[in-house]
């Protein structure tokens, strides 16, 4: 990709220029993503990627994302340029024209940007000149009425991947989340690890590393599971030699694990709550499997190619693609899927999933190392 503000690569290192230069690779077609949030959203609509370059094997694909998801689309060598939302994107917008926008959001602000891109086709959602959002395709008109009509969304069986590359004209090709770690973030893991006191080697064998992430931020506090549930569990798998117990969290949850961590006692390795999103991700990577709530987690998770456990009240279950190497347990509770912020029901959704429930869907995901030596 050219980098207009300074001296090409190829000339700095071997004197070429544009006429007859062996490295020139024309685009062919420009396409514009818009998908500025939620985190977890931002990073599961990465299935599109793989497509787009099947698709569009010359492509150059822009992506615009608000600045905290950044850090998702980083090193992802299937995007060529990220845009923070803010005016350098909108700079952007005035100027540049695309083949092809893919606008994935139905809130306004992002639905706005897909009506002011110069695209020739668009597909997804736009804003009319009334402030309204609609959709672009008939393929966007379901999830646009289920956005709108909880009746809608509890009904619904189809994943997020399947319904968002429908609408992107995608259907029926390979959707899972692209994520990757770097040797330096892989080197942080490690480091991390040999403080905690965890194996490695040959002796890394010998134990397995679950990853518990109950959390769920302060937007959607309801999707969290309680913290006596998740104490429960970690004293019900630490009795396992063979396994150690990695409690993971945001700035959101520093509270809350600190309550979790002083139940479970030495039985849980914390990954503290102050890491960067890649920093995050990177620890996450050495799980073999992540026990978490519907939140980034849980996505990181299923995007690193982890076996996950996922826990689900309020939200959606179906519309969580699994990829094959998860379960997911949903609450036994009638209002399951309501999308409320705040609930009085007592006990809650999430509080009705025991741990007795979870621990037994880890058994039957990972099966254990042999006995053995498996602490050192």
């Amino acid at each position: 990709m050219v980098r207009w503000d300074r001296p090409c690569e190829p000339h700095k290192r071997e004197g070429v220029h544009c006429r007859g230069c062996a490295y020139y690779d024309p685009v062919a077609t420009r396409i514009l993503v818009v998908k500025l949030d939620a985190l977890g959203d931002v990073l599961r609509t990465t299935c599109i990627l793989p497509a787009i370059r099947e698709k569009h094997p010359r492509a150059q694909i822009t992506w615009i994302t608000m600045p905290e998801a950044v850090p998702l689309l980083q090193h992802n060598p299937l995007v060529d340029r990220i845009l923070p939302y803010g005016p350098d994107a909108l700079a952007v917008l005035g100027v540049e024209r695309f083949d092809l926008a893919l606008c994935l959001d139905t809130a306004p602000r992002s639905a706005a940007l897909g009506t002011l891109s110069k695209a020739a086709r668009k597909r997804g959602f736009g804003v009319d000149a009334d402030g309204r959002v609609f959709p672009f395709n008939r393929e966007a008109l379901g999830w646009f009425l289920m956005g709108l009509f909880d009746d809608l969304k509890k009904a619904n069986r189809r994943t997020y991947q399947d319904i968002v590359m429908e609408i992107c004209g995608l259907g029926g090709m390979r959707q899972e989340i692209t994520l990757r770690i770097t040797e330096e973030e892989r080197e942080f893991a490690d480091r991390f690890a040999a403080r905690a006191g965890i194996p490695s080697g040959s002796a890394r064998g010998r134990v397995s590393l679950i990853g518990i992430n109950t959390g769920s931020g302060s937007r959607w506090r309801m999707k969290q599971w309680p913290e006596g549930r998740c104490v429960d569990l970690i004293r019900m798998l630490a009795r396992d030699r063979r396994i150690r117990l990695l409690l993971f969290g945001g700035r959101d949850e520093i509270e809350r694990n600190a309550a979790i961590r002083g139940a479970a006692g030495k039985a849980l390795i914390d990954t503290g709550c102050g890491n960067s999103i890649r920093e995050f991700i990177s620890l996450v990577g050495l799980c073999d499997l992540m026990v978490a709530s519907d939140s980034l987690g849980l996505h990181v998770a299923l995007g690193l190619g982890k076996k996950v456990v996922g826990l689900f009240g309020p939200t959606s279950a179906a519309e969580i693609d699994m990829y094959g190497r998860g379960a997911k347990i949903v609450a036994d509770a009638d209002c399951a899927c309501c999308y409320l912020h705040d609930c009085g029901r007592t006990p809650s959704c999430m509080d009705r999933i025991t741990a007795a429930q979870v621990c037994a869907a880890v058994r039957r995901l990972l099966p254990l190392p042999p006995r053995g030596r498996a602490r050192t």
